[in-house]
């Protein structure tokens, strides 16, 4: 025993913390290392002798402690590489949600969601603010006239063919051809 003590986080802290994304695949590649290290260790080296000794692990046999400490590093393992599983997939999809609708960037799903502000129809050069965040300017001259409508519902959907995206408003037909901006 080596006296130093090493907190072991819980996994689902991990889980439910929001990291950019960016960030996220960074760590992902060095997490597995770093608990590879942890994993070999004994826990009567990551405990004080007082911590073991309050769990009552002193009472154990050396062949209990042995199980106990193999039971555990499986376990490190087995949930590390689970956790990072659904990290990486998190990632990949936060990923390609940001980057939807950039020319072939992302995710070809419909974007759904709230114009910000008022909608006056539609018009070349127009831009909509989705409550998303996401910033669409309308490229052709599909027109809506006579529309005033205070944060409608609105799908963005990409082409069958080609890289183009359409913008209809919820209750009207009509569809403008946007390009993603921001």
């Amino acid at each position: 025993m080596n006296g130093s003590t090493r907190p072991i986080a819980p996994t689902s802290r991990l889980l439910r913390s929001y990291v950019p994304a960016s960030v996220l695949l960074a760590v992902l590649f060095a997490a597995p290392l770093a608990f590879a290290q942890q994993a070999g260790e004994r826990i009567e080296q990551q405990m004080t002798p007082d911590q073991f000794k309050a769990a009552g692990l002193d009472q154990l046999s050396a062949e209990q402690l042995e199980n106990l400490n193999a039971w555990l590093n499986r376990t490190l393992v087995a949930e590390t590489t689970k956790a990072a599983t659904v990290a990486a997939q998190q990632a990949k999809e936060k990923i390609e949600d940001e980057n939807r609708g950039f020319l072939n960037f992302g995710s070809d799903e419909a974007v759904t969601g709230r114009l910000q502000g008022e909608f006056r129809g539609f018009g070349k050069g127009r831009e909509y603010l989705l409550d998303n965040g996401q910033l669409w300017r309308q490229t052709d001259s599909a027109s809506l006239a006579g529309v005033r409508l205070d944060n409608p519902q609105v799908t963005i959907k990409p082409s069958m063919i080609g890289s183009a995206w359409y913008l209809t408003v919820e209750g009207y037909n009509t569809a403008a051809k946007v390009q993603r901006i921001k």
